[in-house]
């Protein structure tokens, strides 16, 4: 056990938020906390690492645990780069470098005695530096930025120029480099793209130690945790498995609960008939009946009527009017900010009952998509056509159909003249708000109580083509399942942006991938994109291919373009190959120093040690070289073919 929690309980005044909370975590066992928004889920995680106090209860770590932990939000204001930064965790093996380096330079100077001692000295620290990984640390520390979603022309940006999501994956890298014992993680997925989150998935699965994460990233969850802790009404519950699992599991005894309860109550009033049935006989034998069991009734041990989180909100989208079949039609849609080309070319129809999902890596222009649908934005090239009859509900995660100074009561009103006083307290009823929460300005909301307020206005406007950008954003996970629910159930159309996989697993049928500047269409729905996904890249961009795009543009070349296309091609492979060749050359020499490094012969000779590392450090520096160069024509090869 790396981790125990012993009946913690905490209130705030007359809030109480945990009650009794027990659990424990296992060495390299990978755990969720889980729970509604305000359960105390992030309350738990500062108590365990002595951010705040617990009122009772005990948080006891194994002996000498290392622990990390990373909050939703990080302040980071160094003048360092991202690449110093994350470097800054290495401090020992670049100590250890530079110790190694001055020995060198040291020892070529230094005779007898001195040069013995130099040698030991040299010895421990190359061999703590093998220890801690140091030949291979520049290419670690690159490998978590860019798992992290950094591309190279931005290590060097400076830390205090980031936006507080890009501060958040910093720390991130920092603490997965720096490799707790135990690693507890806030929302981690909050701020990366669907690549960065399964670059994540990957290296915590393999993590060495044990891992404990708040999220409501259900498919994350489901990749990722063997063990769920559900906080539910201050107390917490244990399931094995992942989020799956214990969605099942929950369901099971959700419903075994209910039952018990339901039959034991059953069974009392059955008993109480009998007894009041017996007492009016008025017979002495009758009377001694009912008062044995009325004895009987009394030693039940009478259960609680089971209470769940049911504080959901409740949502129903149903349309007004048909739509006919064809609901949006686009056509060579283009849109570029400058020397940013988002896309171009981007063609796709839209049918009645169709749920599209388009997904794709942040940056890719998928929000600027949504608003050029929805005139927020102009199209820089392209044609947009509606069916007939469509009427669109845009819900917008920038919040910009809300009206910052109006109060919650005001948009609904405004949205819908024709509601009445009560109706409107209905609807915002169904969405949380109760009492004066109806007076709250839209501007002092949080963004998940805008979020709910936006889902108001969209069951209100009754359209029958909702376009929804990131619609899942802020919401726990009881409310994702009843959207979920809502739009499986709608007769409409939709088309919405996400980047929350369970949520497309579960509603899209279709799926539109934003890359290479291109919608690439799927027709099912998550599991079968990732299915899909490496055979129609290959077959539209890999090596040999054509996107139609480029045939299109290849077709208008005339025979001698083509024939230099080709040339230039066949050149660009031969220096592909050629570099291969040089890579695989240089890699077998520095495996072939590093076993002579550890030969008795070479590491009580300083000329030959000191030659060896030489020549080592330059075959790492003329490796890194080659692999930019190669790196380099392949990016060249793949803009050609």
């Amino acid at each position: 056990m790396i981790l125990g929690c012993t009946k913690i309980s905490k209130s705030f005044g007359t809030d109480v938020v945990l009650t009794d909370v027990s659990f424990h975590i296992n060495e390299r066992e990978k755990a969720a906390i889980i729970g509604v928004n305000g359960a105390g889920k992030t309350t738990l995680l500062r108590i365990i690492m002595g951010e705040e106090p617990a009122d009772t209860g005990s948080v006891i770590f194994a002996n000498d645990a290392s622990v990390g932990y990373l909050a939703q939000h990080q302040d980071l204001t160094s003048e360092k780069t991202i690449y110093e930064e994350l470097l800054t965790v290495k401090e020992d093996v670049t100590e250890l470098d530079r110790k190694m380096r001055a020995l060198e330079e040291e020892m070529k100077h230094l005779s007898g005695d001195a040069l013995e001692q130099a040698l030991e000295s040299y010895t421990r620290y190359n061999h703590a530096f093998e220890q801690k990984n140091g030949y291979a640390y520049k290419s670690e520390l690159t490998g978590v930025l860019k798992g992290l979603g950094f591309a190279e022309d931005e290590f060097d940006k400076q830390i205090c120029n980031l936006s507080g999501g890009q501060k958040t994956r910093v720390f991130l890298g920092k603490l997965l480099l720096t490799k707790p014992d135990l690693i507890l993680l806030d929302e981690p997925t909050n701020h990366l793209d669907m690549n960065s989150i399964a670059w994540l998935e990957t290296y915590l699965k393999n993590y060495p130690g044990a891992v404990v994460i708040v999220s409501h990233d259900r498919y994350f969850l489901d990749r990722v945790v063997t063990k769920v802790i559900e906080i539910e009404r201050t107390q917490a519950r244990v399931y094995e498995g992942n989020y799956t699992a214990y969605s099942q599991k929950k369901e099971q005894l959700r419903s075994a609960l209910i039952a018990q309860y339901k039959n034991q109550q059953r069974e009392i009033k059955h008993q109480e008939e009998v007894i009041a049935k017996l007492k009016s006989f008025n017979r002495e034998k009758s009377i001694k009946r009912a008062e044995s069991r009325e004895k009987m009734l009394s030693k039940i041990e009478v259960l609680d009527k089971p209470v769940f989180d049911d504080a959901h909100i409740h949502l129903r989208l149903e349309p007004q009017i048909t739509s006919g079949n064809d609901v949006l039609s686009v056509k060579g849609l283009a849109k570029s900010f400058g020397e940013n080309h988002l896309f171009s070319g981007v063609s796709f129809e839209v049918k009645r009952g169709d749920r599209v999902a388009i997904i794709g890596n942040n940056g890719t222009g998928k929000t600027t998509l949504l608003k050029i649908l929805n005139d927020l934005e102009e199209a820089d090239a392209g044609e947009i056509r509606l069916g007939a009859k469509v009427h669109i509900g845009y819900y917008d995660q920038e919040m910009q159909v809300l009206h910052m100074e109006k109060t919650l009561f005001e948009e609904i009103s405004d949205a819908d003249p024709d509601l009445d006083n009560t109706r409107i307290r209905n609807v915002l009823a169904s969405f949380l708000f109760t009492g004066d929460d109806v007076f709250k300005r839209i501007g002092d909301l949080s963004g998940g109580e805008r979020g709910r307020v936006s889902l108001a206005k969209l069951m209100l406007s009754e359209s029958n083509f909702i376009i929804l950008d990131e619609p899942t954003n802020h919401l726990d996970i009881s409310s994702k399942e009843i959207l979920e629910s809502a739009l499986n159930h709608y007769t409409g159309t939709i088309l919405y942006v996400s980047h929350d996989r369970f949520f497309i697993n579960r509603t899209a049928t279709r799926i539109l991938d934003l890359t290479h500047e291109q919608l690439v269409a799927y027709t099912g729905n998550y599991d079968y994109y990732l299915e899909k996904k490496e055979e129609t890249e290959a077959r539209l961009f890999g090596t040999g291919a054509f996107t139609a795009a480029k045939e299109a543009t290849e077709s208008k070349l005339d025979w001698q373009k083509k024939k230099e296309l080709q040339s230039q091609i066949r050149r660009l492979q031969a220096k592909s190959e050629r570099l291969q060749k040089e890579l695989e050359t240089l890699e077998n020499r520095i495996a072939e120093i590093d076993e002579d490094l550890t030969k008795e012969e070479v590491f009580t000779d300083p000329d030959k040690l000191i030659a060896l590392q030489e020549e080592r450090t330059e075959a790492e520096s003329k490796t890194e070289e080659l692999m930019e160069a190669w790196e380099e024509t392949e990016e060249a090869l793949g803009e050609l073919v």
